[in-house]
């Protein structure tokens, strides 16, 4: 295409005709009709005026011709090339120079390079050819990009600038007639009706065939997997043509394994089934999305556990009986604190004042009122902790009724890590990766591991166990156990944890488009639910009516009860301190005068002999005690005699200084 100024196609053209008057009349051998030559003709025509012109710059220049030898070139031992007659041209890097820096107009359009050595604004047409005809869809130009508008029109303005270069309809062709006159961009791989189908590889299994089996009334093949295959299919916008094939005698599970790597030995285009989705796997074929998740887990015979006469410890755990047993204490003796002073249930001797701190707080779990408080803080202290206790009693009896009626099963193993550290052997599924994973990554030793052909196997096998020449345990993937749980199998449960995360997906060949197409396939029945229809229609599970209640999921722990002790203690520890105020403000009232008044009150506060008078901050420990463990009653009946005692010596004083007093007694 001519350059792209518009003032360059005048000239464009008049180039045009005149190479074509000279092209014709220059042929030596002429063909009725037409010349014929193409676009690569006309760039040679402008590579050879370049070189001519950058020549004719360069000898002008005062450049000379002339060449020398070139020490990089050696002749090699043998060799009958004779590279070191070859010259190199001296002046080379400054012809290359005035080749860059020519600038003119030729056939194929503006002939200039950048600093980069690289055309300014070069531009294509961009075709659409279809059988022998061709159609321009739009331009190409490094400084438009695709375009619809031609870039004559858009040089010389900002890309995102002009109208019509900020228009959608510039950043796209016009619509690509793709072959079979279908405008629909194919998606890569489209299968033609007359096509080879797929050949796809089914596991022939003899064991858990909901999963994947072998049809015989028609020939085929049915299953779980064969179904979610067929769905993610049906989603796909193009046929694919497929035929099954069995891989596998029937008579035991095939090795999968082996099964991957006849298809990436081109042996099958794809396998379909409970194929686990593994690193070692993954290396050799690509996989769709995971369409089942899977994991291994470990199965094994469960037995009823012995009662136990310890069995009412059990609904708490440790810490949850240590607590507890803290809070009787702590809210006993805040409410002996509380009612001491004013209750004489809670007088008397140390031992027994010990013994009702104890009787107290225990009578609160039998009889809700417990001891008769008259304190205000004691109640409210009380109140909140009849509701700790009537929530730790009400779980308590919950939690031991279920330990109790429910049947507990019990087994020796507890997940991977035992059934490791012992020597018992273990049962794996014939065909399974699972043999390859303890012996490669467990390290467990293989002499350990019995291959178990059928369901019927794992039962016997778990039934024996490993003395009567069984296996302590089953290591297999989850959805498999789910199935052979299911079947009315309940004297067996896993223990522990899957100590493996995978998945089962749909192996094809590398860089097959398939397995992206079908993985989105596959997304796509899990949203609308599809992918669950299926599940219920194969693997419908029956529920086992014998619970298998591990004892510590029912033992209750600190953490489901903290709140309720925080806000116990924080009454108590409030309660206390309101207390301490009180009998603080009481006893600074209280404290004794100097020299006494002869009137017996300092005395009625200190019961023992009288003491020289003391200020109240050298007041000891022991009288504050005497002080604490007086009746309330008794308090306030001081506090009142001394009102009445300070009131009658101020009115004494009073009449005594007055002057009628004075004068009447001088008269006297």
């Amino acid at each position: 295409m001519c350059g792209s100024l518009q003032t360059g196609w005048l000239l464009c053209w008049i180039l045009w005709c005149q190479f074509m008057k000279r092209w014709n009349d220059g042929l030596e051998y002429k063909k009725p009709g037409p010349a014929l030559f193409n676009s690569y003709a006309l760039y040679a025509y402008d590579s050879v005026w370049l070189a001519a012109q950058a020549l004719e710059t360069f000898l002008n220049s005062n450049g000379t011709v002339s060449y020398s030898n070139d020490p990089k070139l050696r002749d090699v031992n043998g060799s009958t090339l004779h590279l070191s007659s070859l010259r190199v041209f001296d002046g080379g890097q400054k012809y290359l120079d005035t080749l860059l820096t020519t600038n003119f107009t030729g056939l194929s359009g503006e002939v200039q390079f950048d600093s980069d050595k690289n055309f300014i604004h070069p531009a294509y047409d961009v075709l659409n050819i279809g059988g022998n005809s061709f159609r321009r869809v739009g331009y190409w130009s490094n400084h438009s990009g695709l375009s619809i508008v031609a870039p004559e029109t858009l040089y010389g303005k900002p890309v995102n600038g002009s109208l019509n270069s900020n228009s959608k309809s510039d950043e796209h062709l016009y619509s690509i007639i793709w072959p079979g006159e279908t405008s629909e961009t194919p998606r890569g791989w489209v299968f033609p009706n007359n096509g080879k189908p797929l050949r796809i590889a089914v596991p022939n299994r003899r064991s858990y065939l909901a999963f994947v089996a072998k049809e015989k009334n028609p020939p085929g093949v049915r299953g779980y997997c064969i179904d979610v295959f067929e769905a993610a299919i049906n989603l796909l916008p193009y046929p694919v043509p497929r035929t099954y094939m069995l891989y596998g005698d029937g008579k035991r599970n095939p090795s999968y394994n082996d099964l991957v790597n006849a298809v990436a030995l081109n042996e099958y285009d794809a396998a379909v089934g409970d194929v686990t989705i593994v690193t070692n796997r993954t290396k050799i074929v690509d996989f769709t999305q995971p369409y089942m998740e899977s994991g291994l887990v470990v199965v094994v015979p469960m037995k009823q556990a012995k009662s136990s006469p310890w069995a009412f410890m059990k609904p708490f755990t440790i810490q949850m009986w240590c607590v507890t047993g803290a809070f009787f204490l702590l809210v006993g003796s805040v409410v002996w604190i509380l009612e001491h002073r004013m209750n004489h249930e809670f007088r008397g001797p140390p031992s027994q004042q010990l013994i009702t701190i104890f009787w107290s707080n225990l009578l609160t779990l039998i009889f809700p009122e417990g001891e008769n408080t008259v304190s205000t803080l004691g109640r409210l202290v009380l109140i909140i902790w009849l509701f700790v206790v009537l929530i730790i009693n009400s779980s308590y009896t919950a939690s031991l009724k279920s330990i109790l009626t429910v049947q507990q099963l019990t087994s020796r193993i507890e997940g991977i890590d035992s059934l490791i550290a012992s020597t018992e052997p273990i049962g794996v599924q014939d065909g399974s990766f699972a043999w390859n994973y303890l012996v490669d990554e467990l390290n467990i030793a293989a002499s350990r591991l019995v291959t178990l052909k059928t369901q019927e196997d794992y039962a016997t096998a778990l039934t024996k166990g490993p003395k009567a020449g069984g296996v302590a345990a089953i290591v297999d993937e989850l959805p498999y156990v789910e199935l052979f749980l299911s079947s009315a199998n309940c004297q067996f449960s896993t223990v522990g944890q899957e100590f493996t995360k995978s998945g089962w997906g749909f192996a094809f060949q590398r860089d097959s488009p398939l397995a992206v197409d079908l993985s989105t396939a596959i997304l796509q029945l899990s949203e609308n639910g599809d992918l669950q229809k299926i599940h219920n229609k194969w693997l419908l599970r029956s529920e086992c009516t014998d619970s298998l209640n591990p004892v510590d999921e029912n033992r209750l722990s600190l953490s489901s009860f903290w709140g309720f002790f925080l806000i116990c203690g924080v009454s108590c520890l409030l309660a206390l301190l309101v207390f301490s105020c009180r009998v603080y403000t009481q006893y600074s009232r209280f404290s004794p005068h100097e020299g006494g008044d002869g009137d017996g009150e300092t005395e009625d506060i200190r019961p023992a002999t009288r003491a020289p008078r003391r200020s109240l901050r050298t007041t000891s420990f022991k009288d504050l005690i005497e002080f604490v463990d007086r009746k309330e009653t008794e308090i306030k009946e001081i506090l009142k005699r001394k009102h009445s005692h300070n009131s009658h010596d101020s009115k004494r004083t009073h009449h005594s200084g007055s002057p009628s007093d004075d004068a009447g007694g001088a008269h006297a």
